[in-house]
């Protein structure tokens, strides 16, 4: 099954812009009509807003407009999910409220969650587009963590062992659909070791050291979303370490200052400059790079 590929021109950036906008849009009207409408008429509005984005991505693809069918497929499954989820609370089938968001075992919950995996995926069959691969990973670790954990540092053990089995299947998965795949893996394999280690020096240390491990690993598998996440989270470590190391205190109402001004910059100079030479220890020995450049 061969992906679509959009490459980068400005009108896919007006499409994919343009959707996107229409994704928010349509967000703001449900909201509205959301509290105009009782609970039947709610669902209602949802299936016809579903049903006019699904239209229109069918006539995209029918005409031979690929990357503008699949942006409106992307937006048209979002809005699937909104009217299940609108559906259920007609039929007074949502599951109750939960401090977390795994608490519990609620039946509802989790069909939606599969319906969303499945609506996905027979989309990404039809329309053929990477992006839609997204909402898929995030359907998946939903589903899984979901059925299996109840929350706190259950559900990030889950987290982490749904990032490797993304990553496992990015193995065998061709390009344009292993991106979101690797971007998936990393970010939650990442999130779930920023819920165990996000106290104290040492845990932000450990934080450093999984950063670098992840621009490494970017060069290594070929895949720069790795290399973002790690920027992300060495910038993340800098923060942490520039507050501590200035004896900052930051409160929802004010900011304390320790007298250790220089401390910042120091930190986010450091920081800077392993970026750089992380990225020329990626680079590696190319002549092109200087035949690029000149």
């Amino acid at each position: 099954m061969h992906a679509i590929r959009p490459h980068w021109a400005t009108w896919t950036f007006l499409v994919y812009a343009g959707g996107l906008t229409l994704l928010g849009a349509a967000g703001g009207w449900l909201g509205y009509l959301d509290a105009t409408s009782g609970a039947a008429g709610y669902a209602a509005w949802t299936l016809v807003v579903f049903a006019l984005l699904a239209a229109q991505a069918l006539v995209f693809r029918r005409t031979s407009h690929p990357v503008a069918a699949g942006v409106f497929a992307f937006v048209a499954v979002s809005m699937f999910v909104a009217f299940l989820s609108a559906l259920w609370t007609w039929f007074g089938w949502k599951g109750a409220n939960s401090s977390s968001a795994f608490g519990g075992f609620h039946l509802s919950r989790l069909l939606i969650e599969l319906l969303w995996l499945v609506a996905t995926l027979a989309a990404v069959r039809m329309f053929r587009f990477p992006l839609l691969v997204a909402q898929a990973v995030v359907a998946g670790w939903l589903l899984v963590t979901d059925l299996i954990s109840n929350g706190g540092g259950w559900s990030a053990t889950v987290t982490f062992a749904v990032g490797l089995a993304y990553l496992v299947v990015a193995a065998g998965v061709s390009r344009p659909y292993g991106f979101w795949l690797h971007v998936a893996s990393g970010t939650l394999i990442g999130g779930s070791l920023l819920w165990f280690w996000h106290g104290g020096n040492v845990e932000w240390t450990l934080i450093v050291l999984a950063s670098v491990v992840y621009v490494f690993f970017a060069r290594i598998s070929g895949r720069s979303s790795w290399a973002v996440l790690g920027a992300l989270g060495l910038l993340l470590a800098s923060v942490h370490f520039s507050l501590e190391w200035a004896h900052v205190r930051v409160s929802f109402f004010s900011t304390g200052h320790g007298g250790r001004d220089w401390v910042p910059p120091l930190v986010f100079t450091c920081t800077g400059a392993l970026l750089v030479v992380l990225g020329l220890l990626a680079a590696g020995r190319r002549p092109q790079v200087g035949q690029e450049l000149a």
